[in-house]
This record gives structure tokens, C-alpha cells and sequence, in this order.
């Protein structure tokens, strides 16, 4: 009896054990799934696109220096320092007495420029937004004082500069139309974060395209190639936003008919009261340099000599021939036809490997970056960037007609470099802020 008992005792507390587990399972499943559904949302500090997941990270602002594009910027300068030295020397020399004088300047510059960057770098870019207006109506002020008062200062038969204080000619001369393009960046940015919801709209629109207007025809009155840039940083930064492509499809191919027109018959753009004789002349050149070898198209045929000289490898640095007094301004707009011929094809594809990598840190950020403002800015100096390398390299071999335009960090001009630093420490700004991958 004593026997049974116990084994009624051992089932019944065996029956209860079971089944205060299973109650406690039951109880434990709702909660399971609470956590499931917890794990499958994304946190508030997340990001989802396409299939990844994102984490942003505000508590450590700062601390993600984008370095790889950092050191991008670094090797370019310093690459474009001993390019510079190394095409001017000569003409230094002869003329100012001094093989160091243009290389000096522009180390200047350079350096200026990179305490910008480093400054700008470490702001919280939202804060551009407060400098968007003022910066818009200085560049706006500046370009009408350039070309429209006694101020402007003209250089080789061209009038876009003007002294640091307007009217003091002893101050050194700068190209407000460098300041234009980080006014236009930053307006665009921020209009269209604004509007965002509504930018395919007829009145945002024309809202953006009365604030391009002014400053692009003020641009476009004494130089034609900085015009074009600032209207395409502004167009395909609206690009960029729309959703609808179709309008551009239109323009594209509205584009190319006006190409074709002049190319075959240049001498309509003399009917313009915006064409100058010069940039005339250049379209006309474009079509056959080799008609006039000793004049107008002078220096468009000694780029193509230097580049083909070049071979493969080049005849080494330092040892150009075209750069001793053969190529006009050799170390400005024409200085990648002096890597080509020292550095050969070879040093060519590197310089432009090094742009398209600088190009893949900025579409890295973009896609990374916290909100649309952030993204904007970028885009719009990577627009910039990717612009002025094209137009300068088919300016260089003849692809297009010779517009002006210098290589970014590598060409000889003061106000260019620095305020291209300027803007890569607005980029880096929106870098200490990207998301990361979980």
C-alpha cells in the first residue's frame, strides 16, 4: 500500500511538473513573438534601403572622417603641385626670374584652401543652410560688379576677375565665379529638400529656375564655360530629385539637334548677341585646327603634338618639350596634355582612375547620407567635379571646342583649388554623419 501510494505521490507531482511547463510555454509564447516582431522592425536610429539595413550613428559624430576620400584629395594636390612646377618652371623662369613663382602661389592657395576644408569639415552641415541666402546674393552682387562696373579686372583679353577689396588694386584678384557654384549647390540643396513632395510641379519649377538664371547669364557674359557648368550642376542636380525623366529625354535631344546645327554651320551663333568673336572663333577652330596652325588654332594642335609624343609611358617628368614655351599657358587648361606627354598614357588613366575614384566616395556618401539636404550638397559638388574633369579633358583633345576649363586640383589657379577644398569639406561635413551597414 505504502508502495502505491508513493508511486501516486511521484505520478501526481510528475503530472504537475508537466504541466506548470506547459503553462509556463503558453505564457512565454506571445512574448516570443513580441520579440520577433520587435527584432523585424527597424529601430528609430535605422535606415532601410533596398534589402539592407542601416544604423546611424549621431552619438559618435565626428568620428567617421570619410579618410579614404580625404587621402583622394591629398594625392591629387600634391600630384598637381609637381605638375604645375613642373610645366610653369621654365616659363617662371624667363619671365618672373623665378622657376618656383606660379608653384609657390599655388601652394598658397592650396593651403588656404585646406584649412577651409578641415574648418568646414568639422561643422554640422545643417548650419549651411544659414549662409544658402547670403552667399547666393554675394555671388549674385559680385558677378553683376564683373561685369557690369569699372571693377571687373580684365586678364588676357578676358574680364572675370576682381580685387579682394573692389576698387583696391593693389589687393590680389580672385573669380567670384567660383563662388557662384558653391551658391548654386547649396540654394538647389536646400530648395529641394524643401519641396521635395512637390518638385515635379510647375511652380517649384520655375522657382528653381529663376534662382539659376540670374547668376548662370551673369557667368555666361565673359565666361561661357563656367556658365555651362553652373547650368548643369543645376539641372542634373534637379535631375537627380524628379521623378519624372521624360522632360529631360526631351532636352537631351534638344541638345544634341543644337549640336549638330552648329557644327555644320557655326556662323549662326553670330546672329547671338551673347557670342563673342572669340568663342566664335573656337567653335570654328574645333571643326579644323590645322586651317589656321600659326593662329587660332595654335595651341589646340601643340596639346595634340604633346599628347601623341607621349607613347605609352611618356618621356618621363620633367622632360616635356611642348612645355617649354610651345603650348600657351601650359600649366592651366592645357596641363593634362603635359601629363600625356611626360607621363604618358599610362599617367593619363591613373589621373582619371584617381577623379573616378574620388567620384565613388561621393555616390558611397550620398547613398549613406542622413537625410536629402545632405545627399543634395553632395551631389551637387560631385556633379561639379565630374563636369569640369570631362569638359577639360575633351577640351585637351579636341573633342569639343576649347572652352577654359581647368582640371580640379591639378591645373594652376588660386581661387579654383581653394574653393574646391572648400567644398570637399562640405562633403566630409555630410560624411561624419553617413549611416552605416548592420
Amino acid at each position: 500500500m505504502r508502495t502505491i501510494a508513493s508511486q501516486n505521490r511521484g505520478n501526481s507531482r510528475g503530472r504537475g511538473a508537466s504541466q506548470n511547463r506547459e503553462d509556463s510555454q503558453r505564457r512565454e509564447k506571445p512574448q516570443s513573438r513580441q520579440t520577433v516582431k520587435n527584432k523585424e522592425k527597424p529601430d528609430s536610429r535605422e535606415k532601410v534601403i533596398g534589402r539592407k539595413r542601416f544604423r546611424v550613428l549621431p552619438d559618435q559624430y565626428g568620428q567617421h572622417y570619410d579618410h579614404k576620400l580625404l587621402i583622394t584629395i591629398i594625392v591629387l594636390c600634391c600630384f598637381g603641385l609637381i605638375m604645375v612646377y613642373s610645366s610653369s618652371a621654365y616659363v617662371a623662369s624667363t619671365k618672373w626670374k623665378n622657376e618656383y613663382f606660379f608653384v609657390i602661389k599655388e601652394a598658397v592657395f592650396m593651403g588656404i584652401g585646406f584649412i577651409m576644408m578641415l574648418l568646414i569639415s568639422k561643422l554640422d552641415y545643417h548650419w549651411f543652410v544659414k549662409f544658402t541666402a547670403p552667399i547666393y546674393l554675394l555671388s549674385v552682387f559680385l558677378m553683376f560688379l564683373v561685369d557690369a562696373t569699372g571693377l571687373g579686372v580684365e586678364v588676357n583679353g578676358q574680364k572675370r576677375w576682381i580685387n579682394l577689396i573692389p576698387g583696391v588694386k593693389s589687393t590680389p584678384t580672385y573669380q567670384p565665379t567660383e563662388i557662384v557654384k558653391i551658391a548654386v549647390i547649396l540654394v538647389f540643396a536646400y530648395m529641394i529638400n524643401r519641396c521635395i513632395k512637390n518638385i515635379d510641379r510647375i511652380p517649384v519649377m520655375c522657382t528653381l529656375l529663376f534662382l539659376l538664371i540670374p547668376p548662370a547669364l551673369l557667368v555666361l557674359v565673359n565666361n561661357l564655360s563656367s556658365g555651362i557648368i553652373i547650368t548643369g550642376v543645376g539641372c542634373f542636380m534637379y535631375f537627380m530629385a524628379s521623378r519624372r525623366k521624360k522632360l529631360y529625354w526631351i532636352i537631351l535631344i534638344a541638345v544634341v539637334t543644337v549640336v549638330t546645327v552648329i557644327y555644320i554651320n557655326p556662323d549662326i551663333l553670330a546672329e547671338l548677341p551673347m557670342i563673342e568673336k572669340y568663342q566664335l572663333t573656337r567653335i570654328k577652330v574645333w571643326k579644323d585646327p590645322s586651317a589656321d596652325p600659326r593662329g587660332t588654332g595654335y595651341q589646340v594642335l601643340q596639346g595634340l603634338y604633346a599628347i601623341g609624343s607621349g607613347g605609352l609611358f611618356g618621356k618621363g617628368l620633367g622632360s616635356s618639350v611642348q612645355k617649354l614655351g610651345f603650348i600657351p599657358e601650359s600649366h592651366n587648361d592645357m596641363i593634362f596634355s603635359i601629363i600625356c606627354e611626360e607621363l604618358g598614357i599610362f599617367g593619363a588613366v591613373c589621373v582619371i582612375g584617381l577623379f573616378a575614384y574620388m567620384i565613388y566616395r561621393f555616390v558611397y556618401i550620398i547613398l549613406r547620407a542622413q537625410d536629402l539636404y545632405g545627399a543634395m550638397i553632395v551631389a551637387g559638388v560631385m556633379i561639379h567635379i565630374a563636369l569640369q574633369v570631362i569638359l577639360n579633358i575633351a577640351v585637351v583633345t579636341n573633342s569639343i571646342p576649347n572652352t577654359g576649363v581647368t582640371l580640379p586640383f591639378i591645373s594652376y589657379g588660386g581661387t579654383s583649388v581653394a574653393i574646391l577644398l572648400a567644398e570637399m569639406g562640405m562633403v566630409l561635413s555630410v560624411s561624419n554623419q553617413i549611416i552605416y551597414e548592420k
